[in-house]
């Protein structure tokens, strides 16, 4: 793909960096699962499953929700692939998807928790 002309030339090179530059729907994906992860419960949610399995009534007690709250939480991140479940009787149970992408974002969270969040004392 040819580079565009640049009004400035600044010497970084941004020819050869525009030469790496993804397609527009891979920054959508990207942005589409930061918006997915802006709730704070969501996020509480999803970290709770990277670290075991729970079922509705739990995660509920867990994170002071009701339980249709959490359903819905847990919609949204089954339908992104963060989050799989599997059906015990009457119970269905979650986890965290065994997947790039929910590790990565797994580890994006505790590193991000470990730099920016306050220490208790």
């Amino acid at each position: 793909m040819p580079h565009p002309h640049l009004p400035h030339d600044h010497g970084q090179n941004m020819g050869h960096i525009l030469e790496h530059l993804p397609q527009p729907a891979s920054f959508q994906a990207v942005a589409d699962l930061n918006r997915l992860l802006s709730d704070p419960s969501r996020t509480r949610i999803f970290w709770l499953l990277c670290h075991g399995e729970a079922c509705v009534a739990n995660l509920s007690a867990m994170v002071d929700m009701s339980s249709p709250a959490v359903s819905h939480h847990l919609k949204q991140l089954k339908a992104a692939g963060l989050v799989v479940s599997r059906r015990e009787g009457k119970e269905v149970h979650y986890q965290a998807a065994d997947t790039p992408t929910a590790r990565a974002l797994h580890h994006m969270m505790e590193t991000l928790m470990t730099i920016s969040c306050p220490t208790e004392e």
